[in-house]
């Protein structure tokens, strides 16, 4: 087994993504965080976008993409966590890529500064999700009863959307039953659970604060 070092953010979804993946897998590792509004100068040497999360291998060879780097953990370590249907499983990375897009939506509400940009926002990952609800069908898990790497980029979606709720008067899950409990399955399961650190949320809620978002002035008392 290669040696495993997971170059992160705590807050990255994408980093959490990997993280999953490393322990659905079992694969041992280490994990790295830097501060991304300081990155130091031997990270932008070795990430080609500046952007975590980066996997380095035996110390030397670099990997960037979180669905790059899960895909090449998923090959060296049976058995897969992807369907072995050939179209089937191209139907999973399409629906990961998809997964990328509701974060990034995400990630612009969270950052929205005013309450028409945030609506707007609010309204284009409605939309999402429920296009995302009836892809689901009412499975446990993205395909039906396994887990796979399309439930590994999606669980930190929901680990987004579940700490909004908990904390500011979002909504964003209401009216997509299946998505909820798919929400369940996946943020109770160990991997996802011990993907992030401890503090998490505060972490996250301090950023925002410190964004001056529209949505801090939405935070639960």
């Amino acid at each position: 087994m290669p040696e495993i070092e997971l170059i992160s953010f705590k807050l990255c979804p994408f980093v959490q993504r990997s993280v999953i993946t490393l322990l659905e897998k079992g694969i041992p590792f280490d994990i790295t965080y830097i501060d991304l509004e300081n990155k130091p100068d031997w990270f932008l040497q070795i990430s080609p976008t500046g952007k975590v999360p980066v996997l380095r291998i035996n110390g030397k060879d670099i990997l960037f993409e979180s669905a790059v780097i899960n895909e090449y953990l998923d090959e060296i370590t049976p058995p897969s966590l992807h369907p072995e249907d050939p179209l089937e499983k191209a139907r999973n990375r399409a629906w990961i890529e998809f997964g990328s897009t509701i974060l990034m939506t995400g990630y612009r509400l969270r950052m929205a500064k005013d309450s028409d940009t945030y609506d707007s926002e609010h309204a284009n990952l409605m939309q999402l999700l429920q296009q995302l609800e009836e892809q689901l069908d009412g499975k446990s898990f993205f395909n039906g009863n396994q887990f796979s790497l399309a439930d590994a980029a999606f669980a930190p979606v929901f680990r987004s959307i579940v700490f909004l709720d908990r904390h500011f008067k979002t909504g964003i899950l209401d009216g997509t039953p299946g998505l909820k409990q798919w929400a369940d399955n996946l943020l109770n399961r160990p991997s996802v659970r011990d993907s992030v650190v401890d503090d998490f949320d505060e972490l996250s809620i301090q950023r925002l604060k410190a964004s001056d978002s529209y949505i801090v002035g939405l935070l639960r008392a």
